[in-house]
């Protein structure tokens, strides 16, 4: 894809949880449009398989390592002018389990990750927020500033993430950009365990003939935004004047699709007829998502090309190999 957004040809990038889903596609956009790109993953949820294509990539340098280490942060962001921190342990379910690591990884490594980045005078750090910030707010669409209760500590850990932003803008004069991602589908996805999101969940239970679940009445609506789009974002946040730096955006499509009719879409587009398993919903989870994304639009020249169903159909074909 062409995202006709330039940098210095000699432009040096880190991607944290570069061995994650969106980070991995970070780290591929990047490197085809000819950019150095370091990545730093510590593999606990990230893939070694989804960055082993760019391993002997002269322009890839990998750091194994964890950003709960500071040093190990410090020695990533050297000699580099972009930050997109992805490095984020996801899911509302699993932190109402573990909320205390949530604070670990989130909170104090995002914490790490912006005071290397001061240190070692980046030009601008952009980071992974999250829809989940607007909590139980029930008025659509969701925009900026307008932010609900908070449901889970996951999304507590992306709130402090993004007060953290406005500091560091403001007193250290670190140029911080939050993206708040709404719902990301497509390539690498991880399609396995209990907290799999729904919709490579879906495809591989379907593809492998299985009856997928659904938590709640499938009345619930997602604004669910292709990868593609997401990287746009992340690229227009870099080029993006310094005199919005602390903000944050609201990243997605614009539109709600309930999670009934994306199973039947996808039972469609995969020619299956399976019926769902319907399960009680889970503690955290919201009813309503749909983003206001004018901000976005405005002030980063955010305009999502991949509609719903163009988007599904790609995903299809990568989770059947036809890549």
């Amino acid at each position: 894809m062409n995202y006709h957004i330039t940098f210095p040809s000699n432009t040096r990038f880190l991607v944290t949880g570069a061995a994650g889903f969106i980070g991995s596609n970070l780290v591929e956009a990047l490197l085809e449009m000819g950019y150095y790109v370091r990545g730093l993953d510590n593999f606990s949820t990230g893939k070694r398989e989804n960055i082993k294509q760019f391993l002997h990539n002269p322009f890839f340098e990998l750091i194994e390592g964890d950003i709960r280490d500071f040093n190990t942060c410090m020695v990533a962001c050297k000699n580099i002018d972009y930050v997109l921190h992805q490095a984020a342990w996801g899911s509302v379910p699993k932190s109402i389990e573990e909320p205390i690591l949530y604070e670990e990884v989130n909170i104090k490594g995002t914490l790490n990750m912006m005071e290397a980045a001061r240190l070692n005078a980046v030009k601008k750090f952009v980071y992974a927020s999250s829809s989940s910030v607007y909590g139980g707010d029930p008025i659509l669409p969701q925009k900026e500033g307008r932010e609900g209760n908070l449901l889970s500590p996951y999304a507590l850990t992306k709130k402090v993430n993004e007060e953290y932003g406005k500091l560091y803008s403001r007193l250290y004069g670190l140029k911080t950009y939050g993206l708040r991602y709404f719902n990301v589908f497509g390539r690498r996805q991880d399609a396995n365990g209990a907290y799999a999101a729904v919709i490579p969940r879906f495809i591989k239970q379907l593809l492998n003939n299985e009856r997928p679940t659904i938590y709640g009445s499938g009345e619930q609506s997602r604004d669910f935004t292709y990868i593609d789009d997401v990287i746009e974002a992340n690229l227009r946040a870099c080029n993006a004047s310094e005199q919005i730096a602390g903000q944050v955006f609201n990243i997605a499509y614009g539109e709600g699709k309930r999670i009934i009719d994306v199973y039947h879409k996808l039972c469609e587009l995969l020619n299956k007829r399976i019926n769902p398993i319907y399960m009680p919903e889970r503690p955290g989870d919201i009813m309503h998502s749909r983003a206001d994304i004018t901000k976005a639009k405005k002030l980063l020249g955010y305009l999502p090309k991949w509609d719903f169903e163009d988007g599904l159909i790609l995903t299809i074909r990568w989770y059947k190999g036809l890549r």
